[in-house]
């Protein structure tokens, strides 16, 4: 990968299951709340889905967009332009080269909402009373289309489905766009809108799900013996990326440098991780190189850790067999406790708690672990804690039903 252009990171903007906005929802997350909580609907009876909960937008997007925009937009597209107006917002560019500037914004599953209300709506009233904007509203590409028709970026705009790895691999791609040369500036992250019956009984199916019903914000507990699955999230976190040149010339405020991405499949199931976790170590290890980062300079983990019986402790042997004797130091985090899991929304937003982490020289908890596995051979965070000063290095971990595996390295500014 090319390395000529270092790459900053000048705005986040997020809508998550903890807040409205990356402030909020960052100090939801050192102060360890969970998101997660029983469905107000009749979903559950109604089709007989053994799970009733989830981790549901704290500020639903149609409390900050217009109706007309709404109208237009899947949900998965509405949290991605709240997102993206936020982070365009905190970045504070105010004069743009539009040939210069791409968006890489994209969703695990895309617009299932407008897919399955149209298929309902065809079925009961027929053909005139499907939207003429369902296709649009529909697409995979969607958010990112509407980001970049709001911003008029012309450098490129692209939304890449790898399944839960989607939003990491897109702050991955956008950050080559920089590197070479194709973009000075690019808007990247991840959007998820899948709260809907059939997803829910699809993944309860497969029984990726935790049935935690009566206690919903201890229902995703990662590492801890009695976890039973995930709890299905949704959100969208977008990241201002710029390179360092263009962001030393308008004088911007940088959070922490993106450092390096690595990338892998596992070539072995559609959706269990290769046990011995070559791939996971192979996304970590090219990461690490391409960051040109030594293990003894990181310090914090953000850990895919969806609280799965089996994924969990694959990718803490993964991490350790990456880290050897420094992963002793190291702050593991598993946000996925208190947020769910955003499916391509989550590499996003654990992107933003990384960046803000190595910022704030603090990493989140990981909540809900009353009995840590014994087989956990890494230091979790479970209390927020302080990391040292100096320049220090974090690893983001997104691994997506396929096989698919993208790793992240923020070092601080």
């Amino acid at each position: 990968m090319s390395t000529a252009r270092d790459v900053v990171i000048t705005g986040m903007g997020a809508t998550t299951p903890l807040g409205g906005d990356v402030p909020s929802t960052w100090r939801a997350a050192l102060a360890g709340t969970s998101g997660a909580r029983t469905l107000e609907n009749d979903w559950a009876e109604k089709y007989e889905i053994p799970v009733s909960f989830a981790a549901q937008l704290a500020v639903p997007a149609t409390d900050v967009l217009p109706r007309p925009e709404t109208k237009r937009m899947d949900p998965s597209a509405q949290y991605a332009v709240v997102a993206a107006r936020e982070a365009w917002q905190d970045a504070g560019i105010t004069d743009v080269d539009q040939d210069r500037l791409g968006v890489v914004v994209s969703s695990g599953i895309g617009g299932i909402w407008t897919t399955l209300d149209a298929w309902d709506t065809l079925r009961a009233k027929g053909a005139r009373r499907v939207l003429p904007m369902t296709v649009p509203m529909l697409m995979p590409n969607s958010p990112t289309a509407y980001v970049e028709l709001e911003l008029g970026a012309r450098a490129g705009a692209h939304a890449l489905v790898s399944a839960c790895a989607s939003g990491a691999e897109a702050i991955g791609y956008g950050m080559e766009m920089i590197r070479t040369g194709r973009a000075d500036v690019v808007v990247a992250g991840g959007t998820e809108a899948a709260i809907h019956p059939m997803p829910i009984a699809a993944f309860a199916a497969s029984r990726t799900l935790s049935t935690r019903n009566d206690d919903p914000a201890a229902a995703s507990r990662p590492y801890d013996t009695a976890r039973d699955g995930f709890v299905l999230g949704e959100g969208a976190g977008v990241l201002v990326l710029e390179s360092a040149e263009h962001a030393a010339a308008r004088g911007a405020r940088v959070y922490a440098r993106l450092a390096g991405v690595g990338l892998s499949a596992d070539g072995y199931h559609m959706t269990s991780p290769e046990p011995s976790g070559r791939g996971q170590i192979a996304a970590m290890r090219a990461a690490l190189q391409d960051a040109a980062v030594s293990t003894t300079d990181v310090v914090h983990v953000n850990a895919h850790a969806t609280s799965t019986v089996v994924g969990d402790l694959i990718e803490a042997r993964s991490v350790r067999a990456v880290l050897g004797d420094d992963a002793d130091g190291v702050a593991l985090s598993a946000t996925k406790s208190m947020t769910g899991h955003l499916l391509g929304g989550a590499g996003a937003l654990e992107t933003i708690f990384t960046v803000l982490a190595v910022h704030a020289r603090t990493a989140p908890p990981t909540i809900n672990v009353d009995d840590p596995d014994p087989e956990l051979v890494l230091d979790l965070v479970r209390e927020p804690r302080t990391l040292r000063d100096g320049q220090v290095a974090a690893i983001n971990n997104s691994f997506g039903f396929g096989g698919h595996n993208v790793a992240l390295v923020v070092t601080s500014a």
